[in-house]
């Protein structure tokens, strides 16, 4: 038997059946375009298959975007930033073989690839869920894809819902728990941890924190993200500009008493919590500079943010240890994958080794890209090894 920390090459026969896919698409001349709108910039990148082809990012202008009255009537600024990258890396005319946005703020559902559909964008043009940047991903996405007879997806977006039954519910009917978590980086990082592994990603159990501004936690078994610490809510540990979990009584305190308005708690929870509220910088590499140079308080701020992830990363471990075997054939977790820009931290990575390492190996993926995974879901589609999805919006995206 195989330890999990040993990589295992992938059979022969499985290396030519994907090489030889590959190289049917790009010998059909064909490119993915990948769209990630984001609060002040649009991500825009082209892949024939796996080869990224070129990568850009535009920068917006915030007072240029604080003149518009909502998300969506940004659409024509961004739809042109895209144009003038494509046109300004010499790919203004090439065919394109499939088209794939970021995913906003939509019903629940379940992970993988979705057509973008009308129900899909009336919910989005209406902030019917919420309203964000990402809202723009499946619109750009469809008009590029009109214009070149293609399909247009959306790759897990951040309300991916799979949950166990057990895992929604919460101490208050009225407040069921949400999955709302950094489901494309998570996914794409345990794919790629599982090709590691030499396993599939569906035979496979992980425990994956994705470290950025946010922090999430998820856990993976056999393909199916079946428990969260929500990225989005207040959950989970504090971060570089959340707060993470916070007593309930003390935010009513807080409320109650003044101190905060609904709407200025809700900025400080959601953007000006965690290292930024105790040391005054979201920056992690400024945090471990004062420690090199003797700040105690950056230093014990900085622990107690690596202790408070490890207890998420070991709270979620009943989710996969629930009898069902790992590919290993045991009750236990293949592996712990930590990915995101904080994982490049050599410091808070080896911390949350120390403290949770006794869970499963530790796989450190620090560069996973988002545009990578976007064109990795568009690509599955056109292989035919994955079909994408049709929303409704109701309940049956769950199914």
């Amino acid at each position: 038997m195989t330890p999990a920390h040993q990589s295992i090459p992938p059979h022969a026969g499985e290396r030519a059946q994907q090489a030889g896919a590959a190289q049917q698409v790009r010998n059909q001349g064909l490119h993915i375009l990948a769209i990630n709108p984001g609060s002040t910039s649009t991500k825009v990148a082209l892949y024939d298959a796996e080869t990224e082809l070129f990568s850009h990012t535009v920068e917006h202008d915030k007072a240029t975007l604080r003149r518009y009255e909502s998300v969506a009537e940004q659409l024509p600024l961004r739809r042109a930033a895209i144009v003038d990258a494509l046109e300004s890396h010499g790919y203004g005319t090439a065919p394109l073989a499939a088209v794939v946005g970021r995913g906003g703020l939509l019903a629940p559902m379940r992970g993988g690839a979705w057509r973008v559909t009308q129900p899909m964008l009336d919910d989005l043009a209406c902030a019917r869920h919420g309203e964000h940047p990402c809202n723009l991903g499946a619109p750009l996405a469809r008009e590029f894809a009109l214009l070149h007879g293609v399909e247009a997806i959306i790759v897990d977006p951040v309300v991916t819902d799979e949950l166990d039954p057990v895992a929604r519910i919460s101490g208050l009917p009225e407040l069921p728990r949400r999955s709302v978590f950094h489901a494309l980086s998570q996914r794409a990082a345990a794919r790629t941890a599982a090709r590691r592994l030499g396993i599939a990603y569906e035979a496979g159990k992980f425990l994956v924190c994705h470290m950025g501004g946010g922090i999430s936690v998820a856990a993976h078994r056999h393909g199916r993200i079946c428990d969260v610490v929500n990225a989005l809510d207040g959950d989970g540990p504090f971060s570089p500009e959340r707060t993470g979990r916070l007593t309930a009584l003390g935010v009513l305190q807080l409320v109650h008493e003044g101190t905060y308005t609904f709407e200025a708690l809700r900025r400080v929870i959601l953007k000006e919590g965690g290292l930024w509220a105790h040391l005054g910088t979201n920056d992690l590499r400024e945090v471990e500079r004062r420690m090199e140079a003797g700040d105690t308080a950056a230093a014990e701020v900085f622990e107690a943010m690596a202790y408070a992830i490890a207890k998420e990363l070991v709270s979620l471990a009943p989710a996969l240890l629930d009898g069902v075997e790992n590919s290993r054939g045991q009750g236990g977790v293949d592996a712990v994958v930590i990915t995101g820009g904080m994982a490049r931290s050599v410091r808070l990575v080896e911390r949350l080794r120390r403290r949770a390492g006794f869970v499963a190996p530790f796989v450190v993926l620090p560069d996973v890209e988002e545009m990578q995974a976007l064109a990795a879901g568009a690509l599955r589609v056109l292989r035919g090894e994955e079909v994408p999805r049709e929303y409704t919006g109701t309940g049956q995206d769950l199914l």
